[in-house]
């Protein structure tokens, strides 16, 4: 690509790099001019413009952006995404539904690396999305990109976006209660709003006593895809009476703490082939915690194992939530 003022009498087909005024008509930046663009400048006095011109060999931003995007995305429907029509070189993958961002790390880091005009940007891995949510944008920078580092960053990272949405369709709630501790129904309120902004319905919420085997006999009961636990008084220890008791109701614990603050006290496990999350007692709030993460993922059939946990460590700080005090903080002694 060739980039440069030229002559308004020599600008016909080019591409203008920036906009200007042509009496009191805008020619805005990125049009092709054609020869009524050509007679409007000369007609307003202006003998110069800044253009691009594509030279063989080159493709144009649009063409490429497009090129891209059915690369990284080749079957949107199957991919849960909704694919944007290219403007000023730039194409939007949209999510269609709930669910999580699936993204082939590596690839895209390949796909960055052919050619500084040719860029991907995408939400974190894993990120939860709603409908309509933008996962990622394809932006070809400049005008023209090279056709041949069109064709490689595609190939580098075909199929390496997609929404992840739930295998699972309802989800159950045991909430523990112990006099004097924390209300359940703010609890309830923040889980079923979690639960439904992945498009599953929370099927079941009972309150039991904080004892092991009030606990348990709930947990037979349950009947739902996904089974959480939201105890009255926090798990402390994988033999505390949560863990306790979904092995005695014949299930599983496989993972007890979380390197994501709020959220340590996360465990998660199965009776039989459900999984079983026990929440941390900031899931009371609404506010980002590391139970998001683990259900958007187990909700998603999405791996998540003790290893996938321990490396949600790195960025696994998050802000403080209004309603705890502040551990990180030391505290004056008045």
């Amino acid at each position: 690509m060739r980039f440069g003022p030229i002559p308004v009498a020599d600008a016909k087909g080019a591409i203008l790099a920036h906009s200007v005024m042509a009496g009191t008509k805008k020619l805005r930046k990125g049009m092709m001019l054609d020869d009524t663009h050509v007679a409007l400048l000369a007609e307003a006095g202006v003998s110069e413009v800044v253009v691009a011109r594509l030279e063989p060999g080159d493709c144009h931003e649009d063409e490429a952006a497009r090129h891209l995007a059915a690369a990284l995305t080749p079957d949107p429907k199957r991919a849960n995404l909704r694919v944007t029509e290219p403007f000023t070189g730039r194409v939007n993958l949209i999510a269609d539904h709930a669910g999580v961002a699936f993204l082939g790390v590596e690839a895209l880091l390949a796909f960055n690396q052919v050619n500084p005009m040719i860029t991907v940007a995408t939400v974190p891995q894993h990120q939860q999305m709603g409908a309509g949510g933008m996962v990622a944008t394809i932006k070809v920078i400049s005008y023209a990109v090279p056709l041949v580092d069109v064709q490689r960053a595609a190939e580098l990272a075909r199929g390496a976006i997609r929404l992840a949405t739930p295998i699972f369709g309802s989800a159950g709630l045991v909430v523990t209660d112990i006099p004097g501790g924390p209300p359940n129904d703010k609890g309830i309120a923040a889980m079923r709003g979690r639960v439904e902004a992945l498009g599953l319905s929370l099927d079941d919420v009972q309150i039991v006593p904080h004892a092991v085997d009030a606990l348990a006999q709930a947990l037979t009961r349950m009947n739902t895809d996904i089974v959480m636990i939201l105890t009255g008084s926090a798990t402390s220890d994988g033999e505390d009476v949560a863990p306790q008791a979904v092995r005695r109701a014949g299930g599983q614990v496989d993972r007890f703490g979380m390197p994501v603050d709020p959220g340590n006290l996360l465990f998660l496990g199965a009776l039989g082939k459900r999984p079983v999350i026990g929440l941390p007692g900031c899931a009371r709030s609404p506010a980002l915690n590391g139970a998001d993460w683990v259900l958007s993922r187990v909700a998603c059939g999405i791996p998540t194992t003790g290893a996938d946990i321990a490396a949600m460590g790195v960025g696994g700080l998050l802000k403080e939530i209004p309603t705890r005090p502040q551990p990180r903080a030391k505290r004056k002694v008045t």
